[in-house]
Formats: structure tokens, C-alpha cells, sequence
């Protein structure tokens, strides 16, 4: 209906086109708001003729002269249909018309300029000749204070090894905490991030302590660490497959899957947890259609009748998930178990199952449905190679039965071409998980799927004698999930994006503008329907805020730490902002008591790296008006003494991890190229003009008192900052001897203490709300 928002499902079908109408909305309105950063040179339009066409078809096709008869001669002769365009065109049809053909007329001489660009550049600056897919340029300008802005060489997609490295070590990294760290950070591979880290601990510029407090607060003690300590171990919530499940010996040792199958009472249990915890959040069965297989299911097992494989392997999976929902002290009251041996138990039948139904050359829907749903918690928080190669196995037979077309295509009834959406989208974003969390890249491309986005509909609606055809403007038990696969989608242009904006083929401005777009499109559409006084619908608010926030996060956080270009303050503005909403967030994903149910999924949508990214920026800016709100998400993320201050905390933390991700990269024989050796110690270069030691400082608390020192002016860093910060001349409201001389005193090679308070008075740029300035509207909906 015209003025209310449209869903996605809602979709005709003659306009399907090889990607999900979601991320088409979201990546064709990234141009009008790259537009409104940067103003593009205004062109002429081409106009043309609209002269009256009275020609057959045929012939003007064939570029031959029509006598005009009906039919014509030509046709006559050699039996074609003759065809003429009406003789008039009402004054709408005739504006349209010229419409288009001026549309034309710009489209070619859009065309001219790029075939002749083109022809000028016949080889890229690495002396490679481009491919033809690479001629794909995005228009939108960059904003002048980004034309120069480079990405940390530091961090890169593609990673190497060493051919003896230790692989009886876990490939799941480091635990700090809350957080687990991988050789990847953010997706991308961070082969020197030991080094970044040192470098960071001892850039002066990073110390704001005075003398005195060095000596009455000495460096953190940070135990001494070995390779066999439990920080290298899985977490609890890592389930590992077993390698006889994909080579067909699993469960050979129990033949039967009775062996595995609980009473019908305890299976009803899991199955009423699997509706509340799971169904909701990673939907994947069409609940009445299920309870009718489950009961089919019990029926053949009473009767001693084997179910069928694929029948079996369904419910395996169901049960699977409703187990690994379940807190400890539940299953210990109802089953009188430990969990882990619950998960064990279940896990293994539902591989058992999984083999025996062939998944590997199945050609069954829900035989890729039960495999789809055995990966939803395995891949929920730590997230290892095998889950990856599994993700990656899942997709390829996606692919061959079909998923990446929509239903619709082959005729099939709504209910079916819903569970084959539902199954796809949650391929997709399995496999945004495994890219952020062992690489390279995602192996789904949006321009190779059409399968729509599922309709926004009930499950009973599905059973109506007439089944919907478009989305409800309401609520309904898909809204979630379709919300999840709307922001991943997202998430899944971004990754595209990346590499285009390292080769300047797209503009940061441009990119920043889909998600402004997006974020304006979805607001629209689902906030007006979501009452964040039921849990559930509030937890799906926090979800697409987390997801959400971290799109700014993986734009910019390469451009964070730069060792070329220092990122303009509105960018690193974004980057706190959206960094510290995200976290938030998420503790409040995991703490808030009425969303218990559903806490178990928790890291599946974020897994606190942009903690890490806030810990660094606040150890160098201490007096960031965020401050009190990032100390809040640290002490909730890491494991720090409570009685340390917050430099102690900091540095605590920062040495920690140096340390362990130093261990474990020397027993993952991490090989980094050689080019990245001569970037560690760079540091971005001074503003023309830009006195020694001045910057403009961001979002100072200009209010509060500090007891932090000044650091000492043009100093220089032993190495380079993880986060290289400007060379500061100390906190506001701060004293030392350097910034207290008396006026007229100054050092050669210093700045005098009434140069400095007067670069702070002109520096109008201050206390600018950059995130209201670059998004007017993003304050509104968070």
C-alpha cells in the first residue's frame, strides 16, 4: 500500500534480478547519498529527437525502407510479422518517452568516457593489466579530507604458514576474557599484531603519567605464560565435529540410533526448548509441518518401524539445538546429566543420522536442512577451520540442489520455496561467520543468487487456502530472522566493497552512504512494528544494533591505523561511536534477565574485537568524552584487577595479549611478507603547517580534571602505535613541567605554553558532534 513500508518478500516477479531486493535498495541508494557529501559537476543533459516512427518493426530492425503498407512489402516477401508502434502517444506516454531517451543519450556518453579512460590507462601502477571485471567504478566523490586516506598495510585478507607448524594446537586463538582472538581481527589477518602491540606499550605519547605516579604506580605484573595453559584451550562453548562424520565412520561403535534417541518425554522437552531458545532466533523448520514429521517420527519408532534417514536426521537436529540451548543447571534438573554429556550424546546422533542419510550427495531438502541446522551450534561463538570447511560443504550442495534460484522459478508451493529461502539465507549467513572468523573472504557473491528474502509472515499463514504473496506490515514469528539476514546481506556488500575502495574503484563516502541508506530503509520499515516491552522483539532490537553498528566498524577500522594518512576526526568519531553503541549492546544481549532465553547465541552476532579496537584508542586518549562508557564495556569484557587504575588496566591488558598472541603465532608458524617488516616504526606524517606536538583533539571532556601529565613534545615513538595517535601536548586541564614554563620560555624545538592554550582556543573544530554533522538522522534511532 503506497505510504506504508514495503518488505522484501514483497516482490513481484518479473522484477527479480541476481541479488536480494534488500541489498539492491541499500547499494542503488548509496549514490544519492554519496551525493549529498559530494557535489558532482553538473552536466548537460543530451537531448533527442522525438521524432514519430512510422516504419514497421522488421524493417527498421533491418534497417531497410518500408513502403508502409499493412503488411508491408518487404515483410510480404520473406513472411515476417509486420508490425507497426501506434500511431499516437497520449502526453504522459510521450513524456515518458523522451525520458528515456535522454536517459539513453547520458548512458552513452557515459560509456564514450569510460572507453576512453580506459584506453589511457593501459596498465594499473603494479604494471598488471586490469581485468575486465575490475572496470566496475563507483561515481560518488570522496570527501576531501578522505582523498588521501589509505588502509593499514598491517592487515591483510590472505594469510601463510610455515609447512611444520604444531596442528595438534586448537586453531581458535587466544582467550582474554570475554573475548577470543585468532590470528584474525575483524577478518583480517594480523600477522605482526605482537609487534603492533609492543610498539603501542612503548610510544611515549602513550604515557601520561607523571614521575611521581610512575613511582607510586609501577607497571602491572603479568604472570608469566606457557604453552599449555588454558588460555590456548577452547572455551566451554566450543563443539568440535568429529572427522569420522565427514568421512562416513561415525558412530560405528553404536549401530543404531536408538542408542542415541531419549524417551519421548525427555525429546518433548528439548523440543519445547528448541521452540522458545532457538526457533525464533535461527529459524529453519516450519513449525506445524515439523510437529507433524516429529509425530510421524514417534509413530514408526513405536511401532519399530526406522524412520526415514532424512526424517531422522531432521530431528536429531532439532533435539541437537535444544540441548546446546539449555542452561547447565536445567538440563541438571531435568535430566540429571552434566550438559556436556548431553551435547555429546546429540551431537553424535545427529551426524550418525546425517551420514546415513548420504548428506554428502543427497538430493533432499530436508536432508540439507537438518545438516544446515546441526551447523547452527557449532558455529555459535568459536568457530574453527572444520566449521569453516563445513559451511563451505553445506554451500556447495546448496548450490547444486538449487537454492541460489528462487522457488518460484520451478513452480513450487509457497511453503516449499519458504523452507528453501529460509535454508539458503542461513547458508549465507553462516558463511559471513566463518569469513570474519578464519578467512579470507565469504564464498557466496550476490550476483551469484536470486533467492528472495522469505516473506515476513506467520507460519499458519503458509497453510491458509490462500497463501500470502507478500510481507505483513505487522510482527510476525519471521521478523527476526528476517531482520538477520537483511543486515548480513549488508554485511556480505561491504566485504565486496573493501577490496573495490582499496583499488579506488569506490569512494569510503559512497560506502558509508549504504549504510546510512540501509540504516534508514530498515528503521522504516521494522521499528514501527517492534514493542521493545516484549523480550523478544526487544532482543531483536538489540541484535540489529549490534549488527548494525558494526558495519562502521568494518569500513574504518583499517583506516584507524594508518601508518600513512591520519583518519580525519569525523571518521574516528564514527568509529567510537558506533564501537561503544555495539558493545553495549551486546553486554546487554548477555545481562538483561528477561533475554536469558536466547543468551546462548550471543556469540554468534559479535565476538568483542571492537572492545580491543576501543581499549587501544582510550589508553591513548584517555580524556575521550567516551571514556567512562568504554572503561564500563572493558572491565565487563577483560578479566583486570579491580583494585588497578585505569592506565594499570590498560597497560595490563595490552602486555597480556602482546604476549599471548605472540606465543601463539610462533606455534602457528605465522609467515608474514616481507614488505610488512619495513612499515612497523612508521608512524602517519604531520599536517602542512601543523606545529610540533599540536593537533585538533576529538571530543575532549573538557569539564573534567586529569592528573595525567603532558607528553613530551615531539617525541618520537620507538615503533609504530597500533593505533598511531596524534602527537599530543597534553590532556586539557593537565600541568607538567614543560606546558608550565613561564611565558616566553620555551625550549628550541618546543612549543611555549601560550602558543598551546591559544592553538586550543582557535581549534573551533573541538567540540564538534561529527556523528550528528556526517548523519543528521543517526542519533535518532539508537
Amino acid at each position: 500500500m503506497e505510504g506504508e513500508p514495503s518488505f522484501a518478500g514483497a516482490t513481484s516477479s518479473h522484477d527479480r534480478s541476481a541479488s536480494p531486493p534488500s541489498v539492491q535498495g541499500a547499494s542503488n541508494g548509496a549514490q544519492t547519498a554519496g551525493s549529498t557529501v559530494g557535489k558532482h559537476a553538473p552536466q548537460s543533459k543530451v537531448r533527442r529527437r522525438n521524432r514519430m516512427i512510422t516504419s514497421c518493426l522488421e524493417c527498421r530492425r533491418r534497417k531497410l525502407k518500408c513502403d508502409k503498407s499493412h503488411p508491408c512489402t518487404n515483410c510480404t516477401k520473406f513472411a515476417r510479422d509486420c508490425v507497426f508502434l501506434a500511431p499516437a502517444l497520449d502526453s504522459a506516454s510521450q513524456l515518458r518517452l523522451t525520458e528515456i531517451k535522454e536517459k539513453m543519450g547520458s548512458l552513452e556518453k557515459v560509456l564514450e568516457q569510460d572507453v576512453a579512460r580506459k584506453g589511457s590507462q593501459k596498465k594499473s601502477a603494479n604494471g598488471v593489466v586490469p581485468s575486465e571485471g575490475d572496470g566496475e567504478s563507483d561515481d560518488a566523490p570522496e570527501a576531501e579530507d578522505a582523498k588521501d586516506l589509505e588502509p593499514t598495510p598491517l592487515a591483510m585478507a590472505d594469510a601463510a604458514y610455515d609447512d611444520d607448524p604444531d596442528d595438534d594446537l586448537m586453531d581458535l586463538g587466544i582467550q582474554m576474557g570475554r573475548m577470543r582472538l585468532t590470528d584474525r581481527l575483524g577478518g583480517f589477518f594480523r600477522p605482526k599484531i605482537a609487534e603492533e602491540l609492543d610498539a603501542t606499550l612503548k610510544d611515549k605519547r602513550n604515557d601520561h603519567r607523571s614521575p611521581g605516579e610512575k613511582a607510586a604506580s609501577p607497571e602491572p605484573h603479568v604472570p608469566m605464560l606457557t604453552r599449555s595453559q588454558a588460555w590456548l584451550s577452547p572455551g566451554p562453548s566450543y563443539i568440535a565435529p568429529s572427522c569420522g562424520f565427514f568421512f562416513g565412520t561415525a558412530g560405528t561403535n553404536q549401530t543404531s540410533l536408538i542408542d542415541f534417541l531419549p524417551s519421548k518425554t525427555a525429546a518433548d522437552r528439548l523440543l519445547q526448548q528448541f521452540w522458545v531458545a532457538v526457533h525464533y532466533i535461527c529459524r529453519l523448520v516450519h513449525k506445524p509441518t515439523f510437529e507433524r514429521q516429529y509425530e510421524l517420527f514417534w509413530t514408526h519408532v513405536s511401532n519399530g518401524v526406522e524412520p526415514p534417514n532424512s526424517l531422522q536426521a531432521l530431528v536429531f537436529a532439532v533435539l541437537f539445538n535444544g540441548v546446546v540451548s539449555m542452561p547447565e543447571e536445567n538440563i541438571r534438573r531435568d535430566f540429571g546429566v552434566p550438559k556436556v554429556n548431553l551435547v555429546d550424546n546429540f551431537r553424535l546422533g545427529t551426524e550418525t543420522a546425517l551420514a546415513r542419510a548420504n548428506f554428502l550427495r543427497t538430493t533432499k531438502v530436508e536432508t540439507l536442512q537438518a545438516f544446515t541446522m546441526y551447523l547452527i551450534p557449532l558455529m555459535r561463538d568459536q568457530v574453527s577451520r572444520a566449521h569453516a570447511a563445513l559451511t563451505g560443504t553445506a554451500i556447495r550442495m546448496a548450490e547444486c540442489m538449487g537454492l541460489h534460484r528462487d522457488g518460484t522459478e520451478y513452480s513450487l508451493t509457497p511453503l516449499e520455496t519458504h523452507i528453501r529461502r529460509l535454508i539458503w539465507y542461513h547458508l549465507c549467513f553462516l558463511d559471513v561467520r566463518a569469513a570474519e572468523a578464519q578467512g579470507p573472504r565469504p564464498a557466496i557473491r550476490k550476483e551469484d543468487f536470486d533467492t528472495y528474502l522469505p516473506l515476513n509472515v506467520d507460519d499458519n499463514d503458509l497453510l491458509t487456502f490462500i497463501p500470502p504473496i507478500k510481507s505483513a506490515h505487522r510482527w510476525t514469528d519471521m521478523t527476526f530472522s528476517l531482520m538477520k539476514f537483511e543486515c548480513i546481506e549488508m554485511h556480505r556488500t561491504i566485504w565486496v566493497d573493501r577490496p573495490r575502495l582499496e583499488k579506488k574503484k569506490i569512494s569510503l563516502t559512497a560506502i558509508l552512504g549504504k549504510i546510512e541508506n540501509f540504516r534508514k530503509s530498515m528503521d522504516a520499515k521494522y521499528l514501527p512494528i517492534i514493542n521493545e516491552a516484549i523480550p523478544i522483539q526487544r532482543a531483536c532490537r538489540l541484535v540489529y544494533s549490534v549488527l548494525f553498528h558494526r558495519m562502521h566498524i568494518m569500513v574504518l577500522h583499517r583506516y584507524h591505523n594508518s601508518t600513512s594518512t591520519r583518519i580525519p576526526d569525523r571518521l574516528r568519531q564514527i568509529i567510537l561511536t558506533s564501537g561503544t553503541q555495539m558493545i553495549e549492546d551486546a553486554i546487554k544481549l548477555e545481562t538483561d534477565p528477561t533475554l536469558t532465553p536466547w543468551t546462548w547465541y550471543s556469540g554468534g552476532w559479535q565476538q568483542y574485537h571492537v572492545c580491543f579496537l576501543l581499549l587501544i584508542e582510550i589508553f591513548s586518549y584517555p580524556m575521550r568524552r567516551e571514556a567512562d562508557r568504554i572503561w564500563k564495556c572493558i572491565d565487563y569484557v577483560f578479566d583486570v584487577p579491580s583494585e588497578y587504575t585505569r592506565d594499570q588496566k590498560a597497560r595490563f591488558i595490552l602486555t597480556e595479549l602482546r604476549d599471548k598472541t605472540g606465543i601463539y603465532r610462533d606455534m602457528r608458524k605465522v609467515r608474514a611478507p616481507t614488505a610488512l617488516e619495513k612499515r612497523i616504526g612508521l608512524t602517519p606524517p604531520r599536517k602542512p603547517g601543523e606545529l610540533p606536538g599540536q593537533y585538533n583533539s576529538l571530543a575532549y571532556d573538557r569539564g573534567r580534571s586529569s592528573t595525567s601529565p603532558p607528553i613530551g613534545l615531539g617525541a618520537a615513538a620507538s615503533g609504530e602505535a597500533f593505533f598511531p595517535p596524534p602527537a599530543l601536548v597534553g590532556s586539557p586541564g593537565s600541568g607538567s613541567e614543560t606546558s608550565s614554563s613561564f611565558p616566553g620560555s620555551s625550549k628550541p624545538g618546543s612549543v611555549s605554553n601560550e602558543v598551546m592554550i591559544e592553538s586550543m582556543k582557535d581549534d573551533l573544530m573541538v567540540d564538534i558532534d561529527w556523528v550528528s554533522v556526517f548523519l543528521p538522522d543517526y542519533r535518532l534511532s539508537f
